[in-house]
């Protein structure tokens, strides 16, 4: 009796160190939207040098933003730019900058590229234990996001807007007191009133 005790504790203490051992048992995840650019920086400086009513298709092609040969740049149709512009009724066309006002008359001859490169790692971080139970997670996320919409009349661009975030660097945590039964507590009490 007191041997089979002896060899469980043997195990655990195997268990704690291997795991401790081996850097983060945790789970790690990383979003990487490939595109040629490294950084934020590097994004905002590419998208910097689209200068309106003068780069051509083929300017912007060579400043990373061709959706032929970079992935993730995706093209839009002039009803797919209508939606990004328009997308209730109360938006009027009228609303709308001159320049996708008379881009978007020429229909087939209006189309738009859309760009959203950018790198998000997550880590969890802390207790191995509180984590895998459920008790507590803490996850923290880096990286940055950019995001270009650029708007081409017959091969020129003629619009131009970003957004995004240079620097991401936020933490996440969950607190589960009952831990691998909190998420089953309403069928747990379910049970024991025989409902």
């Amino acid at each position: 009796m007191e041997n089979g005790r002896e060899h469980r504790l043997l195990l655990c203490l195997l268990v704690f160190f291997f795991l401790t051992a081996c850097g983060s048992p945790l789970p790690r995840t990383e979003d990487v939207t490939k595109s040629p650019w490294n950084s934020f920086k590097q994004a905002m400086s590419a998208y910097d040098k689209i200068i309106l009513n003068q780069t051509t298709i083929e300017e912007l092609q060579q400043l990373g933003f061709n959706p032929y040969s970079t992935p993730n740049v995706k093209i839009l149709s002039y009803l797919d730019i209508l939606q990004k512009f328009m997308p209730t009724n109360s938006v009027k066309l009228e609303h709308l900058p001159v320049s996708v006002r008379n881009c978007l008359m020429k229909q087939e001859a209006c189309i738009a590229y859309e760009a959203h490169p950018g790198i998000i790692k997550r880590k969890r971080v802390g207790s191995v234990f509180n984590d895998l139970l459920g008790f507590k997670r803490k996850t923290i996320e880096t990286g940055w996001r950019f995001d270009a919409l650029i708007v081409l009349d017959n091969g020129v661009a003629v619009y131009k807007i970003w957004s995004g975030v240079p620097f991401l660097d936020s933490e996440k945590s969950r607190k589960n007191p009952l831990g691998p039964l909190q998420g089953s507590g309403s069928s747990l009490a379910r049970d024991a009133l025989g409902v």
